[in-house]
């Protein structure tokens, strides 16, 4: 088969590699579209890492391991890949365990399903690990005192699922920061403008002027809860582009000693945020975990691969709007080159596997 290597510098091989041995509890996909993600560019420029670097695949089942009884050949199908394993997403055929496998229902195609499991689940194990918010299938009551959630980078992928998530979980108001993607961001909020007092702010401003409008747009969310008195303490957050520095924003504007902030570079040092008062909770999200030793987070991205599935079928979930790539593995030095150029403003990057010079 033929799969891309990429190095630091962002050269792209394309070499021809043995299709991937399936292990007893993994999926082998014939790869119809792949997902791209920031990450992809990041690690072998950081790091130096070679390799395969995608981990969003869409496509059809070709083979399942002895285990796998969920999926069978033919199934379509959309997988998170063990990052940094052999069988990655830049290939014609990827692996990915059952339990970050989900069926694509009929109304969704292979580039929307590409754009979802690894932003989707970084957003759940963010909202339901580390924020510890109710899960969608359990969501607060109206009648439940106002929960804000304040989000910097909601037009981000990742923000936007969890944007998605939390209205699942009926968490409001929800205030995303936002560049010029408000209307966007207004659109997921849907209702929730409305009906609780969602809201964005721009960021394009001083910090001040961020902290000052967050304050302003929860303190307003409260005509829409008649039965709460008094203020409305903002005690959940969430940065899903970490590396820019949202949180130190959003650590002045988070208050008690009830307070989460979530983010999604777990080994990034935060010593902006050392010796703050009161201690903070920092959640440093790592999608990885989803692979990991820990049965309560296998388990966690087993319930949320197959709800994001559902939700996609029922549709309250949505992909995020993408741009295909052309080229195929052909077209992932463009991809990367662009993501690091930070050129998709709004979009999430994929590319047609058959559409590979040379297939």
């Amino acid at each position: 088969m033929k799969e891309a290597i990429v190095a630091k510098g962002l050269i792209v091989d394309i070499v021809d590699s043995p299709v991937p041995e399936v292990g007893p509890d993994d999926v082998l996909i014939k790869i119809a579209v792949t997902g791209t993600n920031p990450k992809d560019w990041k690690r072998p420029e950081d790091s130096g890492y070679k390799g395969n670097q995608g981990d969003d695949m869409a496509g059809t089942v070709e083979k399942v391991g002895a285990n796998v009884r969920e999926f069978h050949p033919g199934d379509r199908v959309a997988g998170f890949h063990v990052m940094m394993a052999p069988g990655g997403s830049y290939a014609e055929y990827g692996v990915a365990p059952q339990h970050t496998t989900f069926h694509i229902p009929d109304n969704v195609s292979f580039e929307e399903a590409a754009t979802v499991p690894l932003v989707a689940l970084t957003s759940a194990f963010a909202l339901y690990r580390e924020l510890g918010l109710p899960p969608p299938w359990r969501p607060r009551a109206d009648t439940d005192a106002p929960l804000p959630l304040v989000i910097y980078g909601a037009s981000t992928a990742v923000g936007t699922f969890a944007i998605q998530l939390a209205r699942r979980s009926n968490v409001h108001p929800i205030i995303g920061i936002v560049g010029k993607s408000k209307d966007f961001v207004l659109n997921l909020l849907g209702d929730g403008v409305d009906k609780y007092g969602d809201a964005v702010v721009d960021y394009r401003q001083s910090e001040e002027g961020i902290i000052k409008d967050v304050q302003a747009a929860v303190a307003a969310s409260a005509q829409h809860y008649p039965d709460h008195k008094g203020a409305i303490p903002i005690t959940r957050a969430y940065d899903p582009m970490s590396y820019d520095g949202g949180y130190v924003t959003l650590a002045k504007i988070l208050e008690g000693d009830d307070a989460r902030l979530a983010t999604i570079a777990p080994r990034h040092d935060y010593k902006e945020l050392e010796g703050r008062v009161p201690p903070l909770y920092l959640g440093k999200t790592f999608v990885g975990m989803a692979h990991g030793e820990r049965a309560a987070d296998r388990d966690l991205a087993y319930v949320f691969s197959r709800y994001l599935g559902r939700g996609l079928g029922e549709g309250w979930l949505k992909g995020h709007p993408h741009e295909v790539v052309p080229g195929g593995l052909n077209g992932i030095g463009k991809a990367l080159n662009d993501l690091k150029d930070g050129k998709a403003h709004g979009v999430k990057y994929v590319l047609r596997i058959a559409e590979t010079e040379g297939l």
